[in-house]
Order: C-alpha cells, then sequence, then structure tokens
C-alpha cells in the first residue's frame, strides 16, 4: 500500500536530478541540487512510515485507497508513496503547471501591455474620433485599473469622445474573457455618474485623492476581431497600460485559485497542450503524469500525479533561486496569507501550500520546512464526497508529521515570500502603470 524509499522510485528521481549513486557520500547522505544549504539522511523511518498509514486507513473507510494519491520527499529522498505516479484528478493543483509554463515562458517582472489609441485629433478636450482599446491578454484588469486609465485620459485632456469605444484584440476586464462585456465595463468605470456600487466600493479602496474620471463615450461600444493585435491598429498611440509582473499576477491567481486568469495564461501560452509540455520539460517529470485539458483544472480531465506535482514546485523554486525569489512570492504561505485558499486551514507555520478543490477532489500540494528533514515536498489528491473532512484530515496529517521532523526556529528564507511581493495589492490600479505616450511626445516637441 505504502512503500517508502524505493529503490526503483529513488532511481527515477535521481535520474531526473541529474544525480548518481556516486555522489552519495560515505555516511549515506545526499544533497539536492539547488538546494545547497540542505543535506538530507536516507535512512528509513518507521514512524512516518505509521502516521501515513494510519492516514490512509481512516481515508479507506469512505473511498478507495487506490483513489488517494500521496508523494513526499525531502531532497532525493522518498518519504511516502501511494499511487504516487499514477495521474489523478488534480483540481486547482492545475495551476502549479500553468505557473512553471508562464516562468518558463516570460521572465519573472514580465508585463502584458494593453494600448490606447485615437483615430482623430484631440480639440477643446473633446477627441474627435474612436478610442480604441487594443488588448494583448492582460489576466487581471480590474475596476481599479479602469479608473486610473479613465484618469490618465483625463489627463491629457480628453473629457469626451464623439466616435466609439472599440476594443481590439484580447481584452479582459475583471475576470471576463468576453471582450464584449468587458468593453461595457470600461466604458462604466470612464465616467464616475454611472458607477455602479461594486465600481464605488473599489473605487473605495483606491489611494485617498484619487480623482474620479468624467470621460464620455458619444458612440458607444464596437467590438472588432478578437484575434486583431495591437500591430494592426493605425492610429495614434495615446498611452500605454502595463499590468502587474508575471509575479504580481501569479500570485493572485494562486492565492484565490482564480480560474479565468488561469485560462487566460493558458491561452496566452498556447493551449492546454503547451502548458502540459512545458511544465513537463521545466519539473523533468514524465509527459504521461501531466493530462491537461486547460489550465485551470476545472475537470476530472485534468490529471496529474502526486510526483509530478512535487517535480513541478521543486522546479519552480530551481528557477527562482538564481532570481532573489520564492515559492512564497508565487503562493500562499501559513502564517502570512490568511486570504482566499488559505482561509479555515490549519497548517504548520510557513508552509507553502496550492489547494484544489471540485465537487468529489481535495487536493493540497507544497513545501513544508522541518527542523529535521529540512523542507519536505509533498502533493495530497484525495477522492470522496467529504471534501470538508478531507481538507480537514490533510491538515491533521501535515501537523502530525510536522510534530514528528520538528518545526524550524526560523523559517528558512527559501520558501518565506519576499517584501516586495507582501505589497503586491497596492499596485492593483496604480495610475504609474500608465505610460502617457502623447504627452511625452507633446514635451519633447516643446
Amino acid at each position: 500500500m505504502l512503500e517508502l524509499f524505493s529503490s526503483g522510485l529513488m532511481s527515477v528521481w535521481l535520474d531526473m536530478a541529474g544525480i548518481h549513486s556516486a555522489r552519495m557520500n560515505s555516511t549515506k547522505e545526499m544533497v539536492w541540487p539547488g538546494n545547497t544549504g540542505f543535506v538530507f539522511s536516507a535512512a528509513p523511518e518507521p514512524q512516518t512510515a505509521s502516521i501515513v498509514e494510519q492516514y490512509l486507513k481512516e481515508l479507506g473507510k469512505q473511498s478507495p485507497i487506490a483513489q488517494q494519491g500521496i508523494w513526499m520527499q525531502s531532497g532525493p529522498v522518498v518519504l511516502a508513496n501511494n499511487q504516487g505516479s499514477i495521474p489523478l484528478p488534480a483540481a486547482s493543483l492545475t495551476k502549479i503547471a500553468t505557473s512553471l509554463a508562464a516562468l518558463s515562458t516570460w521572465d519573472h517582472s514580465y508585463q502584458f501591455e494593453t494600448l490606447i489609441s485615437a483615430t482623430g485629433p484631440i480639440q477643446n478636450g473633446v477627441l474627435q474620433g474612436d478610442l480604441v482599446v487594443s488588448g494583448n491578454g492582460d489576466p487581471l484588469f480590474v475596476w481599479e485599473d479602469g479608473i486610473a486609465l479613465a484618469n490618465s485620459l483625463n489627463r491629457l485632456g480628453i473629457n469626451r469622445v464623439t466616435g466609439k469605444l472599440v476594443i481590439r484584440g484580447r481584452f479582459e476586464m475583471n475576470g471576463n474573457r468576453n471582450p464584449s462585456p468587458s468593453g461595457q465595463m470600461l466604458m462604466q468605470c470612464f465616467n464616475s455618474r454611472t458607477w455602479s456600487r461594486a465600481i464605488i466600493f473599489r473605487y473605495s479602496l483606491m489611494p485617498k485623492g484619487t480623482p474620479k474620471p468624467q470621460l464620455q463615450i458619444l458612440g458607444g461600444l464596437k467590438v472588432e476581431n478578437p484575434q486583431a493585435g495591437p500591430e494592426q491598429i493605425k492610429a495614434n498611440l495615446l498611452l500605454r497600460h502595463r499590468s502587474l509582473t508575471l509575479t504580481q499576477l501569479l500570485k493572485q491567481m494562486n492565492i484565490f485559485s482564480i480560474n479565468e486568469m488561469a485560462e487566460s495564461f493558458a491561452e496566452s501560452l498556447g493551449g492546454a497542450q503547451v502548458v502540459r509540455r512545458l511544465a513537463a520539460n521545466a519539473a523533468g517529470v514524465p509527459l504521461g503524469e501531466i493530462q491537461l485539458i486547460n489550465g485551470s483544472g476545472l475537470g476530472v480531465e485534468n490529471r496529474i500525479s502526486a510526483r509530478a506535482i512535487c517535480g513541478m514546485l521543486m522546479a519552480l523554486q530551481r528557477k527562482l533561486q538564481p532570481l532573489g525569489l520564492t515559492l512564497g512570492d508565487f503562493f500562499p504561505v501559513s502564517g502570512s496569507d490568511r486570504n482566499g485558499t488559505m482561509s479555515h486551514r490549519h497548517l504548520p507555520q510557513a508552509t507553502v501550500i496550492k489547494t484544489g478543490t471540485l465537487r468529489d477532489v481535495s487536493a493540497l500540494a507544497g513545501v513544508m520546512p522541518t527542523r529535521d528533514r529540512g523542507l519536505v515536498w509533498f502533493a495530497i489528491i484525495n477522492r470522496g464526497n467529504d471534501v470538508l473532512g478531507l481538507r480537514a484530515k490533510q491538515d491533521l496529517l501535515l501537523q502530525s508529521l510536522s510534530q514528528r521532523w520538528g518545526t524550524s526556529v526560523t523559517p528558512p528564507v527559501v520558501v518565506l515570500p519576499t517584501p516586495a511581493s507582501i505589497n503586491y495589492v497596492k499596485r492593483i490600479g496604480a495610475s504609474d502603470r500608465n505610460q502617457i505616450i502623447l504627452l511625452d511626445k507633446r514635451q519633447k516637441a516643446e
């Protein structure tokens, strides 16, 4: 049922990590590349086996144990395995693959750009023509961004547009990937006299003194071909709106497990099969252990093995360490984050997690700092109808293991979020993410 320290599985992990048996020292300890500060013993641990066996026994009272996936490892040492290499419905753990694929494609500081252009001149506060918004897949353009954008247009001297608000390309707003309702929401943002309660509330969260924009679109809304790109626009560029950085976007997506953002990322990357291939290659896990139909995890057809999930998390850490970033910059951390998917969870301090939930699936994965085992990587995929009960059992399992292995006196900085990521929420709706191009041109001309 439960396999501990399997020599065959150990060989697989050593091969994937580029470690061979010759690199094991005389005391039978192994050093994991990328974690040079941690040295792990390869000795078996019956107490750990007993804790996990009991956990599986409790699960078996309600659902077949064959439907429960567990993989735990410390460095290259496998601590626990039940169905660990079998792809199982992983729900929103799929977003780990999407995050890894994104960071394998773009720099961590990458920002999506939305371009704002005009088809006519600006005279006495009136734009004689259309206002054109060209989207490029910003997955988190929200009310605050619309308000800040309207204020930037007011700063350019535009208070009225005689033509239409034209939406081109992939413009998404408030998680709605349909450009037509997204355009309607943007147009409502432009004029504070038409604000709904939702907009008024979001405005109240912006810095005090933020102006209330007054920008009327007289010609209504027009949505053009969604496949059209900014390069096809033949108009004068007014300003360039930049999204939050990729780091900030992924943190928001993973804390709140936002499906629409994950789907948007997957589309920008080229689809679910591209995400699958990029994630498997980056993690060095068999492609067959990652089976995706989308980037969010909605649907039991998204299947990932517990082993592959741990491999992807470790691959992320290897990518992030040279950049001075941590997994805590991209996923919720117990003790630091209390909102979103971290709500109502009771996990050991400084544990980095990603949750996943479907009607009959509860999944949890991440890394737990311990005193005796260093960083313990884990993935737990449960099937059953009592999702809340499964979550509680997961928390108790990690608590028991944490008590067994001990907690770090000082949590390692390799998992804690850096100061910049802690304050990323303040960047939502920040006016300095709007670069005014026309004003720059005027100043240079003067």
